[in-house]
């Protein structure tokens, strides 16, 4: 199973396509949604949305995927919930980078601190994260850095922010997926 999390463009058609594209990895892709416009509200919505699907799913190996403002969530509530995840252009501060479009920005840096201390050296080599270097929204330099000592960072030369095509990556995400934890 692999539980899919769109960014802020939660209405995007290319969420659909990416979805798609996941069932070439697993039949079983699975869709959860958010408001996106309030984070301690959409943060235990997802936990709640995360935790039913998985004691629903008989998937030894399940993952889950998000793009953007989707791999923030991605990557704690995956932690949280005790599976992996791939992270596709990470929003990771969306603090000091939405704000004017969500109502409590600062809710996020909130969030942060009440997140399991050091969690990503907790959660390390247990999210792949593939990034853009054509990047349009964010530094993605940046953000290696701050990923590569606890992830395995890919990059990837023809997408944007969005990552409308995932399918170059399909191979490795599959591999990915189908390790023993």
């Amino acid at each position: 199973m692999i539980i899919y999390l769109h960014g802020f463009d939660a209405t995007s058609p290319g969420n659909h396509e990416k979805i798609l594209q996941l069932q070439f990895i697993d039949p079983d892709v699975r869709f959860v949604t958010y408001s996106t416009l309030h984070p301690r509200h959409d943060m235990s919505h997802i936990l709640k949305e995360v935790k039913r699907e998985l004691d629903n799913c008989d998937d030894p190996n399940p993952i889950m995927v998000g793009v953007g403002l989707g791999g923030y969530w991605c990557e704690r509530v995956a932690f949280l919930s005790g599976i992996r995840s791939v992270i596709l252009n990470p929003n990771l501060h969306p603090e000091l980078n939405m704000e004017g479009k969500i109502d409590r920005p600062e809710e996020y840096s909130n969030i942060a601190t009440k997140c399991v201390t050091e969690f990503r050296a907790k959660n390390k080599g247990k999210s792949l994260c593939i990034l853009s270097v054509n990047d349009q929204t964010q530094d993605n330099k940046a953000l290696a850095e701050e990923l590569e000592p606890y992830y395995t960072v890919v990059w990837d030369e023809q997408q944007e922010h969005k990552f409308k095509n995932i399918a170059s990556h399909l191979p490795l995400m599959k591999e990915f997926k189908q390790q023993i934890q």
